[in-house]
């Protein structure tokens, strides 16, 4: 089951396989006529690139200095005392050129990362100081990185234990580690998977990103095809949920052999297909290599039209599997039980969350903070028993709403409950004739007690969200997107003063 190949006389679900694909294929150009759509409407740029939004608000950029003091003066603990949890390591063997991270890289950082060990203890133990507790009650967990496998099982031990001193991790609703295909195959890898169980790790998220050689080499991963499938075989034997991850428009990648990728990648039975689009220009403090890549083979590069023909690609192949987005946007599943549970509540709920490591943040109701991402002030600070934050807000009322509505419509939907315990106003009290003029493009529903996106608007969730950012914050200038009734600065001001247009 683990590595199906179709000839060109095999058939699915009853119809000879290029019969189906044409008819897929048809569908996926069809697509390119609702982007052709958006635009004149003014929702999608004219002639820009792709620019991702919802996982935060504002972009991770436009966070201005801040101290630990103005962060957490006044702040109070939820109700029930509990955060969701997330902690990073920023290490990796090499760099893949889509990744937009500070790392430190290379096989021999045994004393580096046990250097980096120590702190983010220490750091864990100044956040629960701060917080006022002596161990925190998590609603969720998830490890990160970099590649937060890239330990030796000793060290992976070392961090758990300590993080067990500070983080109740069985009492999580869902115990999440991010993880390559590399560090859980072998005795090592084996050892590894064992010791996450023993710490009740629940779930694992594989980077697996592409299955096509050509393309894992643009990438510069350090697997290929068949450790990323031995990978997916003994996590799953291991007793690990499975959530498996693949980036699409990347340099190599045709509709061909995506549409080959997403078929076999349907074959492995896992809980959960995660799908990414590629991030060309950084959206963090670090830019990836893959802009030179881009700059220096052009021609190697899927266009736009073709990356929007891949995703809807995707969505049908992964359709007829069983899989679809019923709960988190991206995501693919079978079952309504699997999602990740930390994404869901920072994303779509907005509850408290907090982060340890090098480059991380924490998201606590009406503040927002940022740890730094370089490694040298990252160490100075905790040795001198400050939390290694530097960027940061706390929200006004219309950065909540605008927060409050971005991040849970890009993600899932808006439950208008959620908006008022965050914002102390009701839904209908702001963006009215934004709202107004998306329904009418067919790009979003709103009932009583929620607003949705459509199916076209999940499509474009994207592009459609930034219709809610501050002017400040759009990802190109006004003047490339068209005039029409949804450019991004009609109705922009959630509580009904609409601006000028900027652009004709």
């Amino acid at each position: 089951m683990w590595s199906i190949r179709y000839s060109k006389f095999s058939c699915y679900m009853g119809y000879p396989m290029p019969v189906r694909r044409e008819a897929i294929l048809e569908r996926a150009s069809a697509r390119l006529d609702d982007l052709n759509r958006l635009r004149q409407l003014g929702v999608v740029a004219k002639h820009a690139d792709f620019a991702p939004s919802g996982v935060h608000y504002p972009p991770i950029t436009k966070y201005a200095p801040v101290t630990e003091e103005e962060v957490f003066e006044g702040y109070t603990l939820p109700p029930d005392g509990k955060l969701d949890v997330y902690a990073h390591i920023p290490f990796c063997r090499q760099r893949c050129t889509f990744c937009h991270y500070p790392l430190k890289l290379g096989p021999k950082l045994q004393e580096e990362k046990d250097r980096y060990l120590a702190a983010i203890e220490k750091e864990m133990d100044l956040y629960l100081r701060r917080l006022g507790i002596d161990r925190i009650k998590p609603r969720s967990i998830l490890v990160g990185g970099g590649t937060p496998t890239f330990l030796t099982p000793e060290q992976l031990h070392r961090f758990l234990a300590s993080f067990d001193k500070r983080v109740d991790l069985r009492s999580a609703s869902q115990f999440s580690y991010d993880v390559d295909p590399n560090t859980l195959i072998g005795d090592d890898g084996a050892e590894r998977l064992k010791i996450m169980r023993d710490f009740g790790v629940h779930r694992l998220t594989i980077g697996i990103q592409s299955l096509t050689p050509e393309v894992l080499r643009y990438m510069n991963r350090h697997h290929g095809r068949d450790e990323a499938i031995a990978a997916i075989k003994a996590s799953k034997e291991a007793g690990f949920k499975l959530n498996i991850e693949f980036i699409f428009g990347y340099p190599g990648e045709t509709l061909d052999n995506w549409f080959d990728v997403i078929e076999e990648a349907c074959q492995f039975d896992v809980e959960e297909i995660q799908l990414y689009r590629l991030k060309v220009e950084a959206y963090g403090d670090y830019q990836g290599p893959i802009k030179h890549v881009k700059e220096k083979k052009p021609i190697s590069v899927p266009s736009n039209e073709d990356a929007i023909m891949m995703k809807q690609i995707a969505i049908d192949v992964l359709r007829e599997y069983g899989y679809t987005e019923k709960i988190l946007r991206r995501v693919f599943t079978r079952s309504e039980e699997d999602f990740s549970h930390y994404a869901h509540n920072q994303c779509c709920t907005l509850q408290d969350e907090v982060g340890f490591g090098l480059a991380t943040f924490s998201s606590l109701r009406d503040r927002f903070v940022l740890t730094t991402a370089n490694f040298d002030e990252y160490y100075s600070k905790i040795e001198s028993g400050r939390l290694p934050v530097n960027r940061g807000l706390v929200r006004n009322q219309e950065e909540l709403v605008r927060w409050a509505t971005v991040l849970p419509l890009k993600n899932r939907t808006i439950r208008k409950r959620d908006f008022t315990r965050v914002t102390g106003l009701r839904f209908e009290q702001v963006f009215q004739a934004k709202i107004e003029r998306l329904a009418e493009a067919g790009l979003i529903t709103e009932t009583d007690r929620a607003v949705s996106l459509t199916e076209l608007g999940r499509f474009f969730a994207d592009e459609v969200v930034q219709q809610f950012y501050a002017p400040e914050h759009l990802p190109f200038p006004p003047e490339d997107y068209a005039a029409g009734p949804l450019h991004p600065l009609n109705d922009s001001q959630p509580f009904g003063e609409t601006l000028a247009m900027a652009a004709e």
